[in-house]
């Protein structure tokens, strides 16, 4: 079923595609562009797969963002000695001057990530919304029938509605936020409280309903108390950014030709450019 939105979470794509494109050829100048070749591919197929009306890319302007390292000091701590690795930080700009020749809107905010474009956006979108990350932060905005996130994964892409969160981890499907908080994470560097594992996290959740139910029932020490008011703050996407919806499609694609064919003589990826090119030029139709 064709949805109304494709929210797409770039730097998660940015990387799947870096690590999931082997044997990529070079660009004429020698510079690595398998992670070009592997987005602009990965963007078209899902593109023809989901059919959606209109098409927003998320980005990160900051992986991140002060304001929640001083709330959680070990947020995604792990990734501080190399956030992006070297061979993907020129192919970066290429993708976004790509996407900007093309038509595809990309959107990001200063000091905030890329769930939290997709969380304002999908606030006021109107219809079916489909989010396509790796990140299961975004598990958050899952809300039947409104929104589902389309996950990869080795056996293929899953598609994460609230009956598959609570078949996954024995909780409401709204909750995975809380969820995460109380368990820990330690892709985002979240501690989780002591001696609380998947189990005990999903009875806390079905017991008190959300953190907040757990903070005014439960007898907790003074320390987990604390980190529970924070990482409230620091898991959940940030859903009121001052930006709009974007445009969301073209009359014409590419909306710059002279500049995408450039680009993409440039970089040898003039025939991912094309299917790209065809796959958003069918929104119109749709």
């Amino acid at each position: 079923m064709a949805c109304d939105w494709l929210l797409i979470d770039g730097p998660s794509m940015f990387f799947r595609a870096y690590y999931g494109v082997r044997n990529s050829p070079p660009a004429p100048n020698g510079q690595q562009v398998n992670a070009v070749r592997g987005f602009l591919e990965r963007l078209g197929w899902l593109v023809w797969q989901r059919r959606p009306r209109y098409l927003a890319v998320a980005d990160d302007w900051a992986w991140r963002p002060g304001w929640r390292v001083e709330l959680i000091a070990g947020y995604k701590s792990h990734r501080a000695a190399e956030p992006v690795p070297p061979g993907l930080v020129p192919q970066i700009p290429v993708i976004r001057d790509l996407l900007a020749a093309i038509g595809i809107d990309m959107v990001g905010v200063a000091d905030h990530e890329a769930e939290d474009v997709i969380a304002t956006w999908a606030r006021p979108a109107p219809g079916r919304i489909e989010i396509s990350s790796g990140d299961r932060d975004l598990f958050a905005l899952v809300e039947d029938p409104r929104v589902c996130v389309l996950y990869p994964e080795k056996s293929g892409m899953a598609v994460i509605d609230e009956a598959e969160v609570t078949r996954r981890y024995g909780i409401p499907g709204r909750r995975y936020a809380d969820f995460a908080i109380l368990r820990g994470d330690p892709s985002d560097g979240l501690p989780g409280l002591k001696g609380v594992g998947n189990v005990a996290a999903a009875g806390m959740i079905r017991r008190h309903g959300d953190i907040d139910g757990i903070l005014r029932e439960r007898a907790l020490g003074d320390a987990d108390r604390a980190y529970l008011e924070r990482a409230k703050r620091v898991v959940a996407p940030v859903s009121h950014l001052p930006i709009s919806l974007p445009p969301g499609r073209r009359e014409v694609y590419p909306e710059d030709q002279a500049t995408m064919q450039s680009l993409a003589d440039e970089f040898a990826v003039g025939a991912s450019c094309k299917r790209l090119v065809d796959a958003v030029a069918a929104l119109r139709t749709r």
